[in-house]
């Protein structure tokens, strides 16, 4: 990798990103690259490391064989330079960086990443939409009759019940009780999850304010708290709504950062829409 990078700064709900334009695909991304982009006192500081490169340069099978689909490719890390399949606000981000360097000028267009191809479309200039794909519960041969499947530990708590979902990537939503205060809870250190996943998982704890709307922190795999997450905050809608029953198929949800709009699509598919920033250009050094 050179030793001088040129980068953008761009967050979605303050869940902020370092991106590396690599038009060429000459760029090699290694993990102690990414992790030190994201370090927020020896690099730019994110909560992830995203590549903007095209498609057709892949080495990966599964994302070479969506050029015909997208021309760009959203490799991402995770903060400590973990690869990870995707992130619904990274890729609103990456949208609006393509579309602010004209590297895509439609309204809507396609974006590769590691968990498939996945739409965005421009509402309006400040609300991006990206169909997430399709959505699954992780584990539904174990699920309990009250619908969960998994426990999970946090600090001073006793076990709280959750359900996994997977949206191309991992998640455990945790259904708080009643009289556990949403904002009083330790995420300082990865939640302990029961039975835990092969590959890690994002855990979410939600807190239903009303029919549609919730509230949520979360914790990610590889980066820790975060102000938000896309696929989390559609992971936690549609736990909630699995809980819940019907409650209508567009949910709120109110994360530290701001505000997501979540949408339940036909054929079990999923879209989230929120705003992107892009606050800052410049140039590091990784020496």
């Amino acid at each position: 990798m050179a030793d001088q990078l040129a980068f953008t700064k761009g967050h979605g709900t303050e869940n902020d990103f370092v991106l590396v334009p690599d038009l060429e695909g000459t760029t090699e991304m290694t993990a102690e690259h990414a992790a030190l982009l994201a370090d927020r006192r020896a690099g730019i500081g994110g909560d992830g490391v995203i590549r903007v490169v095209p498609t057709a340069t892949s080495t990966e099978p599964d994302v070479l064989a969506q050029t015909s689909q997208a021309r760009w490719f959203m490799d991402y890390r995770n903060a400590d330079g973990s690869v990870a399949e995707m992130c619904g606000n990274g890729t609103r981000v990456f949208a609006a960086y393509l579309r602010r360097e004209g590297l895509e000028t439609a309204d809507e267009f396609a974006i590769a990443t590691r968990a498939g191809t996945k739409i965005v479309r421009f509402e309006t200039p400040e609300l991006i939409a990206v169909n997430l794909g399709p959505w699954r519960l992780a584990q539904p041969h174990i699920a309990d009759a009250e619908g969960f499947d998994a426990l999970v530990h946090l600090p001073g708590q006793e076990p709280l019940s959750a359900l996994s979902l997977d949206l191309g990537n991992p998640h455990t939503v945790v259904a708080l009780p009643e009289q556990v205060d949403l904002d009083a809870l330790d995420l300082h250190l990865p939640p302990m999850v029961n039975p835990q996943p092969e590959h890690g998982t994002n855990v979410e704890l939600v807190r239903p304010l009303g029919a549609g709307h919730i509230r949520m922190r979360v914790h990610e795999r590889g980066v820790g708290e975060t102000q938000s997450c896309g696929t989390g905050a559609a992971a936690a809608a549609l736990a909630t709504r699995f809980w819940a029953g019907d409650q209508g198929d567009t949910w709120t949800v109110d994360v530290p950062g701001g505000r997501l709009r979540v949408r339940a699509l036909a054929g079990n598919e999923v879209e989230l829409a929120g705003p992107a920033r892009l606050v800052a250009d410049g140039v590091t050094s990784l020496v």
